[in-house]
């Protein structure tokens, strides 16, 4: 499995994302789209930016019974998206029929995982809000393994539970880490952050890089940084 770093496109409108897109001649990044612009512009967003020669995985993080997931990755599963994905916390029942859903007649499906806690989430948010008590890696693993069970091919996480995830899931079993951050850049509203390097020695397969790509003086310097400390 290769590694590789997804630019998360958190922009408004169209127009904002075709501008910042249009930065990088000859190159054609992995990006997220994630509820911003999706629900700002809805699924032709997607189909131009595959026209255009990117990967894309959809982050809308489906959450609702089964059958309403089932429903929601039946509408999703021909927009040609790389990747996308549930809230594991739905449980292996919803995350099997999401499974179902996405999967097109001849058997062909994108590559789906499942969010376990999102990186803005603390221990001290999941014991006195959540009101779940055990250590938050514990959780992370024990719904990587339910993501597993349910037929998905990996999971999102921070990257500090990634070594984890590979050692007692598989390292087959695909982790996808946002949270990234070069050292010195803001945290912003994440909770469990790292570097691009430190991810690559921890044993992320993905890092997803938001604002600092997209809020660089020069992005595309940005992504090639990115790239170096992470893939290279």
């Amino acid at each position: 499995m290769g590694k590789d770093v997804i630019i998360a496109l958190d922009f408004p409108s169209a127009e904002k994302t075709y501008e910042f897109l249009d930065k990088f001649t000859g190159r054609k990044p992995f990006v997220k789209i994630g509820m911003e612009l999706f629900y700002a512009e809805g699924p032709g967003i997607v189909r131009e930016i595959k026209k255009r020669g990117h990967k894309v995985f959809l982050d809308l993080k489906l959450h609702d019974i089964p059958n309403t997931v089932k429903g929601g990755m039946q509408s999703l599963r021909d927009l040609g998206v790389d990747m996308t994905n549930v809230h594991a916390s739905g449980g292996i029942k919803m995350m099997q029929a999401a499974v179902e859903g996405l999967t097109r007649e001849d058997g062909t499906r994108p590559i789906l995982i499942a969010v376990t806690q999102l990186t803005s989430t603390s221990q001290e948010m999941m014991t006195d809000e959540l009101l779940i008590e055990r250590p938050i890696a514990d959780v992370v693993v024990k719904y990587a393994a339910n993501a597993k069970a349910a037929g998905l091919d990996g999971v999102v996480c921070s990257p500090l539970e990634a070594g984890r995830i590979h050692e007692e899931i598989g390292a087959s079993f695909m982790t996808v880490t946002p949270g990234i951050r070069f050292a010195g850049d803001a945290k912003g509203d994440q909770s469990r952050v790292t570097t691009p390097e430190k991810a690559k020695e921890i044993g992320s397969d993905y890092i997803v890089v938001g604002r600092s790509i997209t809020a660089a003086a020069d992005p595309v310097e940005a992504y090639e940084r990115a790239m170096r400390d992470f893939v290279n």
